[in-house]
């Protein structure tokens, strides 16, 4: 389980990182206080299932996978442009297994239990 949580916190730390490639390098906003902002709500979904994963809850696991499909939707976005797509085609692989580590890790950890 704990190489699944390394693989997790891995491709979240490659999202972030590539996130801010991107918004920061590649394709700026006008000012830096704009691009900050912009920057700090495409990582905030990621930033919360963050301390799920380091104490291993299998609830964090799912959300991971969900939330990564709003990076694999923006990453199609992106490989429409010829000046993006590999990046784009990057955050696509990236956000899929995401995907599958957080499917896996829910698995692994019991699933999700319906309150009572």
């Amino acid at each position: 389980m704990k190489g699944l949580q390394f693989l997790s916190l891995l491709l979240i730390g490659s999202l972030f990182a590539l996130t801010g490639l991107r918004q920061f390098f590649v394709a700026p906003l006008s000012g830096t206080a704009t691009n900050l902002l912009w920057f700090l709500a495409q990582v905030l979904p990621l930033l919360l299932v963050l301390p799920g994963i380091l104490r291993l809850k299998a609830r964090a696991f799912f959300f991971a996978a969900l939330i990564s499909m709003l990076y694999f939707t923006h990453g199609i976005l992106q490989t429409i442009t010829p000046d993006t797509r590999a990046l784009g085609l990057w955050e696509v692989a990236i956000a899929m297994l995401l995907v599958l580590a957080g499917s896996f890790g829910t698995r692994q950890l019991g699933g999700l239990k319906a309150p009572q």
